[in-house]
């Protein structure tokens, strides 16, 4: 068994990006049959279809600004900045409808996520979206994101899906990102230029010869194009997320890619999931602030992989916010490890020493039941 297939077999948590030539058929309107045909392989990847193992999926799609094009008779991608947001708020009726109809025609459950890069650069609104996403995945519902075109200026000037994508892939830690498209893949060259292109089925993902081989704008429907996509798979190599691109209109051809078959391109991350997570933690210089804790947490969290509870908290020392990087300090006064904060310092220090059932009582709100989640902790021990 060769390690794409293993590698494609063992994704749990995907996140599928769709494109707008897809999602509307070239711009023609919303692709009902196409969204249903994904709508239905989504259901059976996240009901353990095709080989027992249940896929939590995340759909980011393309297509408001040209189903909303489409209803508004515009034949051509306006340039007007107020034109495009009318757009965008016009066709996001119908993609959130058409996703919701078609998924729940398969028992599925659906929410709609409108995001901005904004919204991932902000720590708090970082771990706001994270925990948001999170959420609905536990409760077997399937988060349909894009764009939020309607508001935000730069995104529609300069923002693409392939770009969302790795960063919701970042955001949620995935395993894969499945970015479907209308070609097969990623050739050495434009093959409708050069009859020797190769086609490239297998690469790491981050190589600079593939920036080389690929280029040129989009559709005059979307915004993206093959650079794009390999630059998002360079991102999200970042997280540990290995990216496949692929025809769109394959047949079952999410099925397939989960039954370990090698379609399009596969970009392999070279970094393991949880190594990237932690040496981007590990990477920061400077840390705003520190937390004491006592011999019990220091053992809890070294020896037994726990979270640090405010429990285990003696003193909080700095100024911090919810989502930035701290210091763990035992009470040698050494650095065991750090950690991502749910709370910021103000509210840390009323917490230290208390346990969860009291963080709602004395702050009036719970963010988390922990101050510093495992899988956001990352210790030296």
């Amino acid at each position: 068994m060769s390690e794409v297939t293993q590698r494609l077999q063992r994704a749990q948590r995907w996140v599928i990006k769709v494109g707008s030539s897809l999602v509307t058929n070239e711009g023609r309107g919303l692709d009902e049959q196409a969204i249903g045909a994904w709508c239905d392989q989504i259901a059976k990847l996240a009901k353990g279809e095709p080989n027992g193992t249940p896929r939590e999926i995340i759909m980011v799609s393309s297509g408001a600004i040209a189903e909303g094009m489409k209803r508004l008779g515009w034949s051509q991608r306006p340039k007007e900045l107020h034109e495009l947001q009318a757009a965008a708020a016009v066709g996001q009726m119908g993609l959130a409808q058409m996703y919701e109809t078609q998924l729940r025609l398969h028992g599925m459950g659906s929410a709609q996520v409108l995001l901005t890069h904004a919204d991932l650069a902000d720590r708090e609104r970082y771990l706001n979206a994270r925990s948001t996403l999170l959420t609905l995945l536990a409760h077997h519902v399937i988060p349909v994101i894009n764009e939020n075109d309607t508001v935000v200026n730069d995104e529609i000037k300069f923002g693409d899906n392939d770009t969302l994508g790795a960063l919701v892939a970042n955001l949620v830690e995935a395993d894969l990102l499945v970015i479907l498209t209308d070609q097969k893949g990623l050739f050495s060259a434009d093959p409708r230029q050069d009859p020797q292109a190769r086609f490239i089925d297998h690469a790491q993902a981050g190589d600079p010869a593939l920036e080389r081989m690929a280029g040129g704008a989009g559709t005059s429907i979307g915004r993206g194009g093959m650079i794009t996509k390999i630059l998002a798979a360079k991102r999200a190599a970042g997280s540990g997320a290995s990216t496949v691109i692929a025809w769109g209109r394959g047949e079952q051809v999410l099925l397939k890619l989960a039954a370990g078959e090698n379609l399009g391109t596969f970009l392999q991350a070279s970094t393991q999931k949880q190594q990237a997570r932690k040496q981007w933690m590990m990477d920061h210089l400077q840390l705003p602030g520190s937390i004491r804790i006592d011999a019990g947490a220091v053992r809890k969290l070294l020896e037994e992989g726990k979270s640090l509870l405010p429990v285990g908290m003696v003193a909080v020392e700095g100024e911090f916010f919810r989502g930035d990087v701290v210091a763990i300090i035992d009470p040698q006064g050494h650095e065991v490890g750090r950690g991502l904060v749910n709370y910021a310092s103000s509210e840390a220090k009323r917490l230290c020493g208390k346990p969860s059932s009291e963080i709602e009582p004395l702050l009036g709100f719970i963010a988390e039941p922990e101050m510093i989640h495992r899988d956001n902790l990352v210790m030296r021990g």
